[in-house]
C-alpha cells in the first residue's frame, strides 16, 4: 500500500484510499452477494480537547481512536480517517447485527478516562465516540447512498445524546420546489437518465458534497 494512502498521523487509510476502492468493494459484492456495514465515528466534544489541552493533545486523541477503532472491528475491516475527528470503518462480509454488536462494544470500552502521552507529559481526558451504521444492500446500492445513509446515522446520535451507536433508517423525503430553474431540472433528468439513477439520488449527493464542504 502506498505512503499517499496512509494518514501520516493516525495510521488509519486515507479519504483518498477509500473512494478508490469502495467502489470496487461494492462492485464485487454485488456478485457475491455478500454484505457490506460502514460505520461513521465522530469523536464527541473533540474541539475541546484542542481547547483545553492544545493540538499535541487532539493529535493524540486521533492516533487513541483510530487504534481503538481497528483492535475493535471485527477481522478484515479497514479503519480510514474521514474528516478531522470523523473515522469510517469498513466491514466487508459483515451483516448489519454483527456489526452493530462489534460497534458498540468498541464505543462502551472507549467511553472511559484515558491518559495520553503529551510532548514530556502525560494528560487524562474523558472521551466518547458517537457512531451512525449503514449496511449494503440493506440500505442502498450505492456507495455514496451508504455513506449519506451512515453521515444520517451519526448525526441523529449526536443529536440525541451522543456517546451511542445509530442504525440507518428510512428516509423522508420532500418534493422539489421553485428553487430550481426549469434548465436546472431538465439537465438534471437527462444526467439521471444517462447515469441511470433517480434524480432524488443525484440531489442528495450534491446536498451532501456542499454539506461536507462547510463541515456541517
Amino acid at each position: 500500500m502506498s505512503g499517499r494512502n496512509i494518514d501520516k498521523l493516525t495510521g488509519a487509510r486515507t479519504y483518498e484510499a477509500f473512494t478508490e476502492s469502495f467502489d470496487a468493494l461494492i462492485a464485487e459484492a454485488g456478485s457475491s452477494g455478500e454484505p457490506i456495514s460502514v460505520a461513521m465515528t465522530d469523536i464527541d466534544w473533540f474541539k475541546r480537547v484542542n481547547d483545553e489541552h492544545g493540538i499535541e493533545a487532539g493529535d493524540a486523541v486521533l492516533k487513541a481512536v483510530a487504534k481503538h477503532l481497528k483492535a475493535g472491528s471485527p477481522d478484515g475491516s479497514e479503519v480510514y480517517r474521514y474528516a478531522k475527528d470523523e473515522f469510517l470503518v469498513v466491514m466487508a462480509n459483515v451483516e448489519k447485527e454483527q456489526a452493530f454488536l462489534a460497534l458498540e462494544k468498541a464505543r462502551a470500552d472507549f467511553g472511559s478516562g484515558h491518559e495520553l502521552d503529551v510532548g514530556d507529559g502525560k494528560i487524562k481526558v474523558s472521551l466518547t465516540l458517537s457512531i451512525g451504521l449503514a449496511s449494503y444492500p440493506e440500505d442502498g446500492d450505492r456507495a455514496r447512498e451508504i455513506i449519506r445513509k451512515a453521515s444520517d446515522a451519526l448525526y441523529r446520535a449526536k443529536m440525541s445524546g451522543r456517546n451511542r451507536v445509530a442504525l440507518a433508517r428510512e428516509e423522508r423525503m420532500v418534493t422539489k420546489t421553485s428553487h430550481y430553474t426549469q434548465g436546472q431540472l431538465d439537465r438534471l433528468s437527462q444526467l439521471a437518465k444517462r447515469e441511470g439513477v433517480g434524480e432524488a439520488i443525484l440531489l442528495r449527493e450534491a446536498l451532501d458534497d456542499i454539506l461536507r464542504k462547510y463541515a456541517v
